[in-house]
């Protein structure tokens, strides 16, 4: 009942928004629904947090002897926590999203500027001290098909379809024991973890789509021909830690690390990720996305990722 009423008055406060005339009112009244809301997850074990922001990029160029192209850039990110705590059981749960599309005058085709979708889910119950039993979940996957770009024979611009939303598709999963000092600092060691590899089964089967040649097993992100998903089994463990690093400046890294036990033990997976926000002010800051990736199974080398720009930033 508490929860309908909860919802009945966020519905009749964004009607009375509506009939306000001035940006002040607005924000005044979203902000007392937003901590209505937070109050009563909260008072349930809930604890909620969340960052919105839009970071925007244009160039135009008009008789500039220098050179340069006419583009136009966005990029949507969210960065939501909700996270339960009561006695000696924890859940901590956090979604990563992010997506960028650039628009350059001279191209028939808008590019992908950054393209993201991560959960991570950790269940503990207190062991001793710090320690906790645990039980963790991480899927990653993206919102849309990615391409390689090439030009024809005539010059053209061209473009080959390399990935799809769940194509990849990681999900790693299992038991372990994870130590935190306290929300900014988290470790978790998952000594059986299994990891699935999930992709569209028209790549793997008969000709390769990137190349025209018969697919070779394991040659797209180490899944055989004519199968759709590879299994692992493997050591991981993971580091959250995050850091003020002067007023209104805050890091956010992560790290997960994983050893397959059925083949090549010795190359360890790396995902590092870096997120810097510099707040102007409750609006307006500087926004900063790094990530570094070795998955010798989807490439022999680093992927790195990066992305900066001036935007809106709401937390929520």
């Amino acid at each position: 009942m508490k929860n309908v009423a909860l919802l009945l008055f966020i519905l009749l406060n964004f009607t009375f928004v509506k009939a306000q005339n001035t940006e002040k009112e607005l924000i005044k009244n979203t902000e007392k629904a937003v901590k209505i809301l937070n109050d009563t997850i909260e008072g349930e074990g809930w604890k909620t947090k969340g960052n919105l922001s839009l970071l925007l990029n244009q160039s135009s160029f008009n008789n500039w002897l220098a050179g340069g192209e006419d583009s136009f850039s966005g990029t949507l990110g969210i960065n939501y926590d909700f996270n339960y705590k009561r006695d000696d059981l924890t859940w901590d749960n956090k979604i990563l999203a992010s997506y960028g599309l650039l628009q350059t005058k001279n191209t028939d085709f808008s590019k992908k500027t950054d393209d993201r979708l991560e959960v991570n889910s950790i269940l503990g119950k207190r062991a001793f001290g710090q320690w906790y039993y645990s039980y963790f979940l991480n899927f990653r996957t993206q919102f849309s098909t990615g391409y390689i770009y090439g030009k024809d024979t005539n010059g053209r611009e061209i473009r080959t379809e390399n990935t799809a939303f769940m194509s990849p598709g990681y999900l790693t999963t299992g038991p372990g024991i994870y130590w935190t000092k306290d929300e900014n600092l988290k470790i978790n060691f998952a000594p059986l973890t299994s990891k699935l590899t999930f992709v569209d089964k028209a790549y793997t089967t008969g000709l390769s789509p990137l190349n025209g040649l018969p697919y070779v097993d394991g040659s797209y992100f180490g899944v055989d021909a004519n199968k759709s998903m590879r299994y692992e089994l493997g050591f991981y463990s993971s580091v959250y830690y995050k850091l003020a690093i002067m007023t209104n400046v805050t890091a956010e890294n992560t790290l997960n690390l994983y050893s397959n036990y059925l083949e090549d033990p010795q190359n360890v997976d790396i995902d590092y990720s870096l997120n810097i926000i510099m707040k102007v002010n409750k609006f307006l800051s500087a926004n900063l996305a790094f990530q570094a990736i070795y998955d010798d199974n989807a490439y022999r080398g680093f992927q790195t990722r990066q992305v900066f720009g001036m935007g809106i930033n709401f937390g929520f």
